[in-house]
Parts: structure tokens; sequence; C-alpha cells
């Protein structure tokens, strides 16, 4: 079984577009590849644009075989086994998002935060549901853990 995950990002108008990923939603996992590799919100906006994925990595990646895997590239349900239906789903503000988020174990946005800069958001069970930091959020799994 997966642990699945959302990935979203606030665009500059205010609006939000969200993608569901099925493997790996975890901090150590699909978070870490988030922060390190889609901080960029053009680069997310690449990959959310693919919409709805098997599993995420550093690399967008070329399409390929559902059936043949390549190592580093994310692998999508639309570009790569030729599934329809699986677009970003669209949001027209933060609040229509928070009101109507496709909830999964993680979901994770990236958003901008009172700077006005982008920063990445996570919220799961841990968390009690509540949106932290994904920086945060790291810190906390580490002390947990240490």
């Amino acid at each position: 079984m997966g642990t699945r995950s959302t990935i979203a990002l606030e665009f500059a108008d205010g609006t939000v577009e969200q993608v569901y990923c099925h493997w790996d939603g975890y901090l150590e996992h699909n978070g870490k590849i988030l922060f390190e590799n889609y901080s960029d919100p053009f680069k997310l906006r690449d990959l959310i644009d693919l919409g709805d994925m098997s599993s995420l990595a550093a690399n967008i990646g070329t399409q390929h075989s559902f059936n043949d895997l390549v190592e580093g590239e994310c692998t999508f349900y639309g570009r790569d086994r030729g599934e329809t239906g699986v677009s970003a789903k669209k949001f027209k503000d933060i609040e229509d998002y928070y009101a109507n988020v496709q909830g999964e174990e993680y979901d994770y946005i990236l958003s901008m935060n009172w700077e006005g800069k982008a920063q990445w958001y996570v919220r799961h069970y841990a968390t009690g549901g509540t949106w932290i930091g994904l920086e945060m959020a790291f810190e906390q799994q580490a002390k947990e853990t240490a």
C-alpha cells in the first residue's frame, strides 16, 4: 500500500492547483524531494501541469512506459500510462483550497509566506491536521527520532 500525498501550488494570482501522488508521501521521501528539487514555483508548475502521479522523483523526466520505470524520474498516470481524468484539481483561492483540499496522509503546498517568498507547508497525522512549515516538520521529526 502506498503512502499517499497531495502536492499543491499557490499561484501569484491566488489560485491553487493540486495533484495526487500515490507512493512514498512521507516527509523523508516526498517531503525531502519537494523541498530540495521543487521549491522553484516555475519548476513545480511544470510538475503539476502533468497531473496526478504514481511516484515523485528529483526529475520530472520524459515519457516512459509505466511498466519500465526510469530511476530518478517521476511517473505520471497521464503521461506514462495514458490515463485520462488525472489533471490537476483547481481552486479559486487559498480559502477554497483549504475548504476542499483532497486530503491524503500527507498534503504539501508551496505557498507565499508573510514575506512574499515561496515556502513549503505540510500537514499530516503528526500535525493533527494543522499546516506547518516543511522545515519545521523536518526539525520536529529529527527531535522525535533522536
